[in-house]
């Protein structure tokens, strides 16, 4: 790949000059397997920080008189400059400035090789380069050499992105595609995703995101020096990702209609999105979730040398009021209710970058959590983080940035309230849900890598009894919370007293008389609170144990068997009424009216542990049920002497039918050579559907979409379509199949397939 270019312009000088360059070989080839830039770019040298490349210079006539004249190189960033003068040795580079040298044995009659190192603390960028002649009576002849790139460089220990081990960096840094964890952590989804560092334009879009930010456009000078900090540029770059404050990359949309755009689910490469980007002057791209800004993040990140991975959280916490809670509410039939604006996602996805942290200390080296999803501003913008991962295990919550914030997203407690007529019946704390699993791609395969230990301490304070009291961990000071938050709660009344169907009506002003607080400090500085009962009132441990669980996943097709376990721990026999409740929601949204219910009275003796077992048909949620839709179903239990609620659900998705890709001699293809892949889609679905489509497209192998359609797809039959494939680049590529059918406005199934292309 070794291009060369033409030296057309002589800036100054005198134009007789016996030493006049004519040609510069870029050594493009050598540097990039040395730099290991290889495939990053056809239109610029791409070299990294603190390593030599070399440039060999041709003349027309011969070289500088070593007598008179001598070589001076100079690098522009912006209006800055530095000089360097050329020199004839074989001592090794100085990582921590510029230097430039010939060595003896590459001196040639018209010719010279140049070997440049930048500083280990060099800025991020594109550069310019001049050559000049000068002689000993201060004239001197210059020329254009050209401009290259120069990045991060995890290969050398000096740079704060080193990263030691080479598998690490294959995965991180050189790995152009990945897999994406979705779903919930009882059936969790795998969708592969092109990062795309090496499709063509890619580096150039990257660079030009530099370039457009708002820090470049408020001051360029200072925008350049800062780039050199990995901490400084994964901030700027993770505010450009989402098109919130600036010129950024993707506009966010979580409201389901998608028809100006492109609806999240349906991308696949990081590349596309780029390239739209770049292509449409700026405009946002339309339209991305968590997934989509964390997978682009990570691959603007990885272009310009910061190691980076995606995790996914699942039953990640959003707290926007930064108090540790979460509060979710119940009605006493077991409908979820739209809550305030925190919420917990079924699961979110953030990237780690991997980097030192000067600024903190190096006990919070390492990886460091950089979220580009616009959820709140953070120093007047939309971005979040680098949080150090140690600091939210060690629970650190002064580190910056945004640990706090993200502290919450991972080990929140979740408060369940039970309401009724605008009272509290019942309140419950959850310590286990939020980040129950948080996970990435493990290196060198597609299996699923536990990161829960990295981000959760195994001595998290756990609730003594339900609601009885709750624990805040970390060191900044905040007000007590109550045993219900009072602000912002539309449900709760605004007297205060004991009904007589057991709940509690709770004012702005909770009563002395009712409830008092005491507070204890912990070992690691953070606060415990417990809500104490008024005297002459005795804690009594709950009567019943109440719980739900699944018989197993369910796949599409398939009944939804729950079974609901009651526990009578008091020696008394007891009258129930329970009521179940099932909903669909999206991963990061309120739950949708209910499609259905079941109320049953049933009676329970001392003692006795009650199972009661639920189906759900397929006939009975096929047609309100979508690819990436989430169940939650919830059951309360009310004692009908004591008026007492117990509260237990399950949140899951239910597995999709698979649609199957087959390629005529395996997975490996090589360039240029058309195959055949054959797609097909069984309806497991308990009746037939109408108005089925089938849809194969795949970015890099084939042109276009293409699609198969049946009228009426019967149940059990098959529909199919075959089609031509044939790549022009090497690599992983993905062929993509979508199934939908009239019934239902968005796809019922969807399937990522890769295929590895070789060189012929």
């Amino acid at each position: 790949m070794d291009f060369m270019q033409q030296s057309t312009q002589q800036i100054n000088g005198f134009n007789n000059s016996h030493c006049q360059l004519k040609i510069v070989n870029y050594e493009a080839e050598e540097n990039s397997i040395s730099h290991e830039t290889h495939g990053l770019s056809k239109k610029h040298l791409v070299v990294r920080r603190g390593k030599p490349f070399k440039l060999t210079l041709w003349f027309h006539r011969r070289l500088w008189n070593p007598h008179t004249e001598y070589p001076v190189l100079e690098v522009f960033l912006g209006n800055h400059s530095d000089r360097i003068i050329v020199q004839i040795s074989d001592e090794q580079h100085d990582p921590q400035g510029w230097s430039a040298k010939i060595y003896p044995g590459d001196i040639h009659s018209k010719s010279v090789t140049i070997h440049i190192c930048s500083p280990v603390n060099s800025p991020v960028a594109q550069y310019y380069l001049l050559l000049h002649i000068e002689t000993m009576h201060r004239s001197r002849s210059t020329f254009e050499v050209g401009t290259f790139v120069l990045l991060c460089n995890p290969w050398l220990k000096e740079d704060p992105v080193y990263m030691p081990l080479k598998a690490q960096r294959e995965e991180y840094i050189k790995s152009d595609c990945g897999i994406l964890f979705t779903g919930t952590p009882q059936n969790i989804n795998e969708r592969p995703w092109m990062f795309g560092q090496y499709e063509p334009g890619v580096l150039e879009a990257c660079m030009k995101l530099l370039q457009v930010s708002q820090w470049h456009f408020k001051n360029k000078e200072k925008d350049y020096i800062r780039r050199a900090d990995p901490v400084y540029l994964s901030r700027v770059i993770c505010a450009m990702v989402n098109c919130d404050d600036d010129l950024g990359i993707l506009m966010g949309n979580w409201s389901g209609d998608y028809k100006d755009g492109v609806s999240p689910a349906e991308w696949s490469s990081s590349a596309d999105i780029l390239h739209q980007w770049a292509l449409s002057n700026c405009k946002p791209v339309r339209y991305g979730q968590c997934w989509v800004f964390a997978s682009v993040l990570c691959t603007v990140m990885r272009v310009l040398g910061v190691p980076s991975r995606v995790v996914t959280v699942f039953n990640a916490a959003h707290d926007a009021d930064s108090n540790l809670i979460i509060e979710e509410y119940f009605s006493s039939s077991g409908e979820k209710l739209p809550g305030p604006k925190d919420s917990t996602w079924n699961f979110h996805v953030w990237v780690e970058c991997w980097m030192r942290r000067p600024d903190l200390g190096s006990a919070f080296d390492g990886w460091q959590v950089v979220d580009a999803t616009p959820q709140e501003k953070s120093g007047g913008i939309y971005c979040c983080g680098p949080c150090p991962v140690v600091a939210i295990h060690q629970r650190v919550l002064r580190a910056s940035f945004d640990t706090r914030f993200i502290y919450a997203a991972v080990d929140a407690d979740v408060v369940r309230l039970i309401m009724h007529n605008g009272r509290v019946m019942k309140r419950t704390v959850d310590t286990e849900t939020v980040g129950r699993l948080i996970c990435t791609k493990s290196i060198g395969s597609d299996l699923l890598e536990n990161l829960t230990q990295d981000y959760k301490s195994k001595t998290k304070p756990q609730a003594a009894g339900y609601g009885r009291y709750s624990g805040w961990r970390g060191g900044q000071d905040r007000p007590m919370s109550r045993a219900v938050r009072m602000s912002g709660t539309p449900f709760l009344s605004s007297s205060v007293g004991h009904q007589e169907d057991g709940g509690i009506l709770v004012s702005r002003q909770m009563s002395s008389h009712l409830m008092s607080c005491s507070v204890g400090h912990k070992e690691d500085g953070g606060i415990l609170e417990y809500s104490q009962m008024s005297d002459g009132e005795e804690e009594m441990p709950p009567g019943l144990e109440v719980s739900l669980s699944l018989k197993r996943v369910p796949t599409v097709g398939e009944s939804i068997v729950m079974c609901v376990t009651v526990r009578n721990n008091s020696s008394s026999s007891r009258v129930l009424m329970e009521h179940v409740n099932a909903q669909l929601k999206e991963y990061n949204r309120n739950a949708q009216e209910s499609f259905w219910k079941s109320h049953k009275e049933e009676c329970i003796k001392a003692g006795e542990v009650l199972k009661l077992e639920h189906s759900i048909l397929p006939s009975e949620y096929e047609s309100v049920l979508a690819d990436d839709d989430i169940m939650n179903v919830a059951v309360v239990i009310k004692d009908v002497l004591t008026k007492e609620r117990f509260l237990a659900m399950q949140e899951f998705n239910v597995t999709s039918p698979k649609i199957t890709v087959e390629i005529e001699g395996g997975d490996s293809i090589q360039m240029k050579k058309e195959y055949k892949a054959h797609v097909s889609f069984t309806n497991t679905c308990s009746n037939s559907v109408n108005g089925a489509v089938l849809t194969v497209e795949g970015s890099g192998l084939l042109q276009g979409k293409q699609e198969a359609r049946m009228a009426i797809l019967k149940q059990d039959e098959k529909i199919e379509k075959t089609v031509t494939i044939m790549a022009a680049g090497p690599g992983t590529k993905l062929l993509k199949a979508t199934f939908s059918h009239s019934n239902s406005p968005k796809a019922i199934s969807r399937t990522f397939h890769k295929v590895t292309v070789v060189s012929e």
